[in-house]
């Protein structure tokens, strides 16, 4: 067992240490995209499934709550938290569409929206972002692999240099993370 944990560890800070070095100017576009976008006092709209669900709902959660620095709450809204929408859209369009449905009626032009998928190529994310581009909301994507079909609906693809599915989410939070960061610094406190 104590193999296999350092095993783990090695592998993340490896693919970390990748991260850094090739993902460093897709990364500060991102950061200077949603920081506009909020001083502008539009909103961050976030989706994904999966464990990619749980981090837009952290990173939402970051930017209405707090990160570091004491400032005003943010606005930011992770679509994948309404269980009624979510399954009424599910029912009524199909899971396919239940990010774009809720974007329509949600989103405006100057929003940032930022989808999580780690393939890149789930079908409601990528429909969420061919309407995001129609609307006028700049876009943001965290993926890994190859980057899939989000390379082409993103204004910014953040891929991460693995195909491990576990690893890639780890180095998402952390994309997340330095977003936030940029966010604290660079938007007013009050």
């Amino acid at each position: 067992m104590i193999d296999q944990i350092k095993y783990i560890f090695e592998e993340h800070i490896s693919i970390a240490q990748k991260s850094s070095l090739q993902l460093t100017d897709s990364i500060s576009q991102a950061c200077y995209i949603v920081t506009e976008c909020l001083k502008r006092g539009n909103k961050v709209l976030l989706f994904g499934n999966g464990g990619s669900a749980a981090d837009a709902q952290h990173i939402a959660a970051e930017f209405t709550g707090r990160f570091v620095n004491e400032r005003k709450s943010l606005p930011a809204i992770a679509l994948t938290t309404d269980t009624s929408a979510i399954t009424a859209i599910a029912n009524d369009y199909g899971y396919d569409r239940i990010f774009e449905r809720q974007l329509e009626g949600l989103a405006v032009c100057g929003d940032v929206v930022l989808a999580i998928s780690t393939s890149g190529n789930s079908l409601n994310v990528i429909n969420a972002l061919q309407l995001a581009r129609k609307i006028g909301c700049k876009s943001i994507g965290f993926s890994g692999h190859d980057g899939g079909q989000m390379t082409n609906c993103c204004d910014v693809n953040i891929v991460v240099p693995s195909i491990n599915t576990a690893r890639i989410q780890e180095v998402h939070i952390l994309i997340g993370h330095i977003i936030c960061t940029a966010v604290d610094f660079n938007v007013k406190k009050n």
